[in-house]
């Protein structure tokens, strides 16, 4: 399966420049984006696949520096002599590709309602 979005185009939306392990790491997690999008979403356009693949990639890979934040974390601490750190990341873990809830909504995948039932299908339909 072919990634919808290229190393380049990761490169040219960070704030730092990846080395040469970053870029080969970088290549393999947008091969593994494309099999999680397409598993959400396989009628979703080209463009939003690359989209979501580069977000997703980004997050992955940090923020480039040892700073010990990890992107995508929506609350966190930091102690000093303590040496205390405390993160939390509300859809995945740090380092791990996984789709946040805008990404799902430009999929148009996520939370919808509705139900169900897999023995509606037995029940015999009457006619009136």
């Amino acid at each position: 399966m072919a990634a919808y979005a290229t190393t380049s185009d990761v490169q040219d939306r960070l704030s730092w420049t990846m080395d040469t392990d970053q870029v080969g790491i970088c290549s393999k997690l947008l091969d593994d984006a494309a099999v999680i999008i397409d598993a959400f979403a396989y009628s979703a356009s080209a463009e939003i696949k690359g989209l979501v693949s580069i977000r997703m990639v980004m997050r992955a890979l940090g923020d480039g520096t040892t700073s010990g934040v990890p992107m995508g974390a929506t609350q966190g601490s930091q102690s000093a002599l303590g040496y205390s750190q405390s993160w939390t990341i509300s859809n995945g873990a740090s380092g791990e590709l996984y789709l946040a809830k805008l990404e799902k909504q430009m999929l148009k995948t996520g939370n919808k309602i509705g139900s169900y039932s897999p023995v509606q299908e037995l029940v015999p339909e009457v006619s009136e």
